[in-house]
C-alpha cells in the first residue's frame, strides 16, 4: 500500500480545526483504558476487559444504531470465569447511552497506537486543504457528517453486528474523497513499497484512488483473511459521501495565492 507523507498543496490559513481534531483524538486515546500500556504478552483478563467495556460504552454499535436501543447486558471491566474459560462479565449498563450520539463519541476513540497514528497521518496531510476550501465551521460540519454517514452506512449493511465501531477513519475517508474531487492533480510525496520503501511524488488521484480501490476490495471480503476487525465498508461510505459533497465546489472560483510561509504540513 502507498503511504502518503506530505502533499504539495499550499493553504491560505492555519488549519486550526484540523489541529484541534488531531489533539482531541490524542487526548481521548491517552485516557482510554490500556492505551499507554498496550495489552501484550502477559496481559491479564482485566487488562483486556477494561478496554472492551470502554469501547462498548463510547463506540457506535451497529445493532444499537439500527434499533435505537442499548442491550440489557453489556461488557464490564471485570473478568469472569465461564464455561468456556476466562471472559468479561456482562451486566446491565451502569450508564445512559444514546446510539445516535455514540457515533460522535466513537469518532474520537481508537483501539491502538497504530490505529490512531494511521488516521491522524491522513488527517494531517489532507485535512488542511479541505478546511481551507470549506472554511472552519463548514469543514467541521462536513467532517462530522461524513463520520455519521460512514457509521450508519456500515450499520445498515450489518445490522445485527454487536461489535463497536471506533475511530475517525470514516470521517477522514470523507476528507479524502473531497480531496480527490477538488485536488486530483495535487502532488503527494508517498512511500511506495518495492523491495523497500521508495519516496515518489505522485498525483493525488493515484494515491487516493488506489486507497479507495483497496478499501472497496477489502470490504467485499477479498485480500485480507484477518480483516474482520476493520470496518472497510465504513471507509467506502465515508469516502463516497465526502466526494459527492465536494462535487458542487469544483466549479468555484480559484483560490487566491497563499500567504508567504503557509504550506501544507506533514
Amino acid at each position: 500500500m502507498v503511504i502518503p507523507v506530505h502533499d504539495v498543496n499550499p493553504v491560505r490559513r492555519t488549519p486550526w480545526v484540523t489541529y484541534a481534531l488531531i489533539a482531541a483524538n490524542v487526548v481521548v486515546f491517552l485516557r482510554t483504558p490500556g492505551a499507554v500500556t498496550s495489552p501484550a504478552g502477559g496481559a491479564g483478563p482485566v487488562e483486556l476487559c477494561q478496554p472492551q467495556a470502554f469501547m462498548a460504552h463510547w463506540g457506535a454499535v451497529p445493532r444499537e444504531l439500527i434499533h435505537d436501543a442499548v442491550p440489557s447486558l453489556v461488557p464490564t471491566g471485570t473478568a469472569a470465569i465461564g464455561p468456556r474459560g476466562p471472559g468479561c462479565l456482562l451486566a446491565p449498563p451502569g450508564y445512559t447511552k444514546s446510539p445516535p450520539l455514540s457515533v460522535l463519541t466513537a469518532m474520537f476513540v481508537h483501539a491502538s497506537w497504530l490505529h490512531l497514528l494511521g488516521n491522524m497521518l491522513f488527517l494531517w496531510i489532507f485535512g488542511n486543504n479541505i478546511e481551507d476550501r470549506l472554511g472552519r465551521l463548514r469543514y467541521l460540519g462536513f467532517y462530522l457528517l461524513c463520520g455519521y454517514a460512514a457509521a450508519y452506512g456500515f450499520a445498515l449493511a450489518d445490522a445485527d453486528s454487536a461489535t463497536p465501531l471506533v475511530g475517525a477513519s470514516g470521517a477522514i475517508a470523507g476528507v479524502l474523497g473531497a480531496y480527490l474531487v477538488l485536488y486530483p492533480r495535487a502532488r503527494v510525496w508517498s512511500l511506495v513499497p518495492f523491495l523497500f520503501f521508495i519516496p515518489l511524488r505522485l498525483p493525488a488521484w493515484v494515491v487516493l484512488g488506489l486507497w479507495f480501490v483497496l478499501q472497496a476490495f477489502y470490504s467485499a471480503g477479498y485480500g485480507l483473511s484477518g480483516a474482520g476487525t476493520v470496518a472497510y465498508l465504513a471507509h467506502v461510505a465515508g469516502f463516497v459521501v465526502g466526494a459527492l459533497l465536494a462535487v458542487p465546489l469544483r466549479g468555484g472560483t480559484r483560490r487566491p495565492p497563499p500567504r508567504p510561509g503557509l504550506a501544507s504540513r506533514w
